[in-house]
């Protein structure tokens, strides 16, 4: 950064996001960059960008901030899972700099991940873990055409020429493409959106593959998740951090459209988190659910009424075993899972081994623990958690002469 207001914006904006800034260096003789866009209404509906005007220099910093930014990657190097080095081509990125990074991060086991400059010449990379270029990025720097047939021999120019690990070359609408050493090239699709802003979109696909690099994500689930993030950011206007939270979120709707909405309780657990986040109101039922009845229903439509979304968690087979006694369930779990998440209203299905929801209640903290049946308040298993932290406990009234038993004895032939 500059030694001027600009800078110190910065240095606010990050502390009230909670990023650590000391490692900021300050160049006096140089300002700091600043992108101004000129925003106008689109038929007076919307904003729309028109154009941006730049405040910068492209002069590259000299030996002596070189040396003091390299001497804080080292003081910080040591808590580091992953480096990321992202190259505007505002003279920052010298090639110095970049090929002692890279040095500096092998020899310290850390992995750095590259968002390149528009180059001729991608040499001061060489080592990193990964590039992370897009079309005209990879075309420019490799002399060849990357268009959809040919990306491919582009990517793995790259994977050879500058001793990468992995390359993960963006391909806009069309996804990215994955090149790992010793493995077939991958095409990771995406999914058709509305684009309302581009702003951001290449920054993110490196932020988020960073952090699935971090907790351990293998490269084609990391980028996986890195393509659904940059996909994420073109949806807002402007530069929008996107939570890690969010991007699971995301995956795991496109998941359902895949096999439904039954979840295990760490799915669960991302997604609530999630929706709590974007200020929804988490509504929480449970019960065996065995042979489906007015009564079930009745409490599942009347519960997702109180919410935003609903979760029905289900006892395991062997939990109703032991509540209900021999010959039940009548029906297997993921049966029962599959009838209840048919239910209008259902936003998830999970299934559980405990006798009792309370695991699940402390571990979700729903805003509401939904009831039915003739119970007073205090017999409600779990109120006392829900309760605990702040939520309530709701009750609905059962339909008069409608009960699972009642309709197993009757199948059964008894009174």
């Amino acid at each position: 950064v500059g030694a001027d207001a600009s800078g110190g914006v910065l240095r606010d904006l990050l502390g009230a996001s909670g990023v650590e800034a000391s490692g900021l260096v300050e160049d006096g003789s140089r300002p700091t960059t600043v992108k101004r866009n000129l925003i106008g209404l689109a038929q007076q509906r919307h904003p729309q960008k028109m154009f941006r005007v730049d405040f910068e220099s492209r002069e590259e910093i000299d030996r002596t901030i070189e040396g003091a930014l390299l001497e804080r990657l080292d003081g910080l190097l040591g808590d580091a899972d992953v480096v990321c080095l992202e190259d505007y081509g505002k003279g920052v990125c010298t090639g110095s700099l970049c090929a002692q990074v890279v040095a500096r991060c092998r020899a310290a086991g850390v992995e750095v991940l590259v968002d390149p400059a528009q180059r001729e010449d991608f040499g001061r990379y060489r080592g990193a873990t990964a590039i992370t270029p897009n079309r005209t990025e990879a075309s420019r720097a490799t002399g060849l055409a990357a268009d959809d047939g040919a990306c491919e021999e582009v990517g793995r120019r790259l994977l050879e020429g500058l001793e990468l690990e992995a390359v993960v070359l963006t391909l806009d609408r069309s996804g990215a493409l994955l090149l790992e050493r010793g493995r077939e090239a991958e095409r990771i699709g995406t999914i058709a959106r509305e684009v309302y802003d581009v702003t951001g979109a290449g920054d993110m696909m490196l932020a988020a593959l960073a952090a699935a690099r971090a907790n351990g994500m293998g490269w084609r689930d990391a980028t996986r998740f890195a393509n659904a993030g940059a996909g994420l950011e073109v949806e807002v206007f402007g530069a929008e951090a996107i939570p890690l939270s969010r991007i699971h979120q995301h995956l795991l709707d496109l998941s359902v459209r895949e096999r439904g909405k039954v979840r295990t309780r760490e799915e669960l657990a991302v997604e609530v988190e999630a929706r709590r986040g974007r200020g929804q109101r988490i509504v929480f039922t449970n019960g065996c659910f065995d042979v489906l009845h007015a009564g079930h229903v009745r409490v599942i439509q009347e519960a997702a009424r109180l919410g935003d979304f609903l979760i029905v968690a289900i006892n395991d087979d062997a939990s109703v075993r032991r509540l209900k006694g021999n010959g039940r369930p009548v029906h297997g779990q993921d049966e029962r899972a599959r009838v209840v998440a048919s239910i209008e209203g259902v936003g998830a299905v999970t299934v559980f081994p405990e006798d009792t929801p309370i695991p699940l209640l402390e571990l979700l903290r729903p805003d509401v623990l939904v009831k039915g049946g003739d119970y007073a308040p205090s017999e409600v298993v779990g109120a006392d958690v829900v309760r605990g932290y702040g939520g309530r406990v709701a009750l609905i009234p059962p339909v008069e002469g409608v009960s699972t038993t009642r309709t197993i004895e009757r199948m059964r032939g008894g009174s």
